[in-house]
């Protein structure tokens, strides 16, 4: 229950303190006198910090347990002034409307293909869009709010601040104050979008944030930054019809499979879009005629100078854990393990302010109420971070479970590894003649291991839908004789996998032959 392995194990009044030098440091921070009062009528058994999704997962798992829990949730506008209701960044800011934001642009291209199947169509319309996807986020906040109150949670659009043990500050927008105790609390307060730090920036660029809800269309936009939230947001205005530009300062999607990567950047320039490789912003950003931004950026060798003038920048350069103002150094709190665990013994975290986990709305949710039932249901079973599927949502979707090859490198080493991969032509694409040398297929087997499946990579229409069934396969150890065995569905781009035979050893040919 503890995961403690070493003796003694300390207990006071139910709460797990931990072993001898654990003791002894909250006997310094005042928690140890805290915990041996006799009066421990606190005001609830949980409150979470941050109504995001794993935060709302905990939540009302510990309700549905008996426990009385609050929810404290607030968001501070970003630098444009944009805010937004319960349900954290996927709901509001990420997953939701980035994904149909996807869909309108795939339904651009749907239609250009369409003319090869003799249908005419109409003009976008980005105010259009924009409101029936801020609608459908609207009532998916609210949506939220109904489960809290069904479930009896309380809820309160407050920031919390840790005042002192077992006490927190809850501050809502007016600047009213009220303090809340509770037996324990859960830190859900996730990430928000990072800025360059140069003069002009938060004045005159947008982040993710504000894009969504943005009330005119972006126009030319310059996109600062290569990761995945960098890539899907130039994808999907690309395919919009605008013109898009990449700044990129050095390798596309870190820390994902780099083949893939720059396949995915690859398709992304067939469609339009402009990569300028190791390039950062230097100077300070200008607003120039109405509605245009000048930019000036620096090579990162130093070599060379450039300048553009955009409509819109937009910044996707990574996010910060929104943790500083919470009074976290009050009480003595670090983030210290993987296990939803601080370094105070009813403290925890889960979510995006976890280092190293996957930042996946699944997983947030899957922590938060696996911690709920630990905390309160006498469970033990903890969240399996092995074997996460993901996918990026640009205009050609990536979706991966698994190592990627240079990781798969380093754990088994190469010598050990069978790489099968192909190229293939979605049937969708053959009237269109769509360029049939675009998507890939690609598995990394363990040959140590009964050839069992460590790695799986697609580049296609749906790879999502794709990648979700294949990852629950990875889980119960698919093997390559296993895949090969599987009688694929025609004509899918699935059943790819279900015929790969060529490896990377091989040397052999791998393009597909058409119009």
């Amino acid at each position: 229950m503890t995961n403690q392995r070493t003796v003694p194990s300390i207990f006071v009044n139910r709460v797990h303190v931990g072993g001898c030098d654990h003791t002894f440091q909250a006997h310094q921070s005042g928690l140890l006198q805290q915990l041996l009062q006799q009066d421990l009528a606190y005001d609830y058994d949980l409150i979470v910090i941050g109504g995001g999704s794993g935060g709302l997962s905990c939540a009302q798992e510990a309700a549905v347990l008996g426990r009385k829990v609050m929810v404290l949730d607030f968001v501070v506008p970003s630098p444009r002034g944009t805010a937004w209701g319960l349900g954290g960044t996927c709901v509001n800011v990420g997953c939701i409307p980035k994904k149909l934001m996807h869909q309108a642009a795939l339904l651009g291209q749907a239609l250009t293909d369409s003319r090869k199947f003799g249908w005419e169509y109409m003009r976008h319309s980005w105010a259009t869009m924009t409101e029936a996807i801020q609608s459908h986020v609207g009532s998916l906040s609210w949506g939220r709010r109904l489960a809290l109150r069904e479930n009896a949670v309380t809820y309160v659009n407050s920031y919390g601040e840790f005042v002192e043990h077992h006490k927190v500050k809850a501050t809502n927008e007016k600047g009213q104050e009220a303090l809340y105790t509770a037996a324990k609390f859960v830190i859900a307060t996730g990430q928000r979008p990072r800025y360059l730090g140069i003069p002009g920036d938060r004045e005159y660029c947008i982040t993710s944030d504000d894009l969504f809800s943005l009330p005119y269309c972006p126009g030319t936009t310059l996109v600062v930054g290569a990761s995945y939230v960098a890539l899907e947001c130039a994808g999907f205005l690309a395919g919009l019809g605008l013109e898009v530009t990449v700044m990129v300062r050095s390798v596309l999607l870190r820390g994902f499979d780099q083949e893939m990567a720059e396949k995915v950047g690859a398709s992304m320039q067939q469609l339009g879009v402009r990569f300028l490789r190791k390039f950062v912003p230097v100077e300070q950003l200008e607003k120039g005629l109405p509605g245009r931004l000048k930019v000036v950026a620096k090579s990162t060798d130093g070599t060379e100078t450039m300048e553009g003038v955009y409509n819109t920048v937009l910044l996707a350069i990574g996010r910060d854990s929104c943790t500083k103002k919470l009074g976290l150094e009050k009480i003595g709190v670090n983030i210290i393990n993987g296990e939803e665990q601080t370094s105070v013994p009813y403290v925890y975290a889960v979510g995006d302010v976890l280092e190293g986990k996957p930042q996946l709305t699944p997983v947030a949710v899957r922590a938060g109420k696996l911690l709920a039932r630990r905390l309160f249901g006498g469970r033990s079973e903890k969240c399996d971070y092995v074997n996460v599927p993901t996918v990026v949502f640009t205009p050609l979707e990536y979706g991966c479970c698994g190592y990627s090859e240079e990781k798969a490198g380093e754990v088994c080493q190469a010598e050990n590894l069978g790489v099968y991969h192909t190229l293939f032509w979605p049937l969708e694409w053959t009237v269109a003649c769509r360029d049939n040398n675009t998507c890939y297929a690609k598995i990394i087997c363990n040959k140590l291991d009964n050839d069992r499946v460590i790695g799986f990579h697609v580049l296609g229409p749906n790879a999502g839908e794709i990648t979700q069934g294949f990852a629950a396969a990875m889980k119960c150890g698919l093997t390559k004789q296993l895949l090969d065995a599987t009688i694929g569905i025609h004509p899918t781009c699935g059943e790819v996998f279900t015929t790969l035979e060529i490896t990377k050893a091989s040397g052999l040919d791998i393009t597909q032959k058409g119009c």
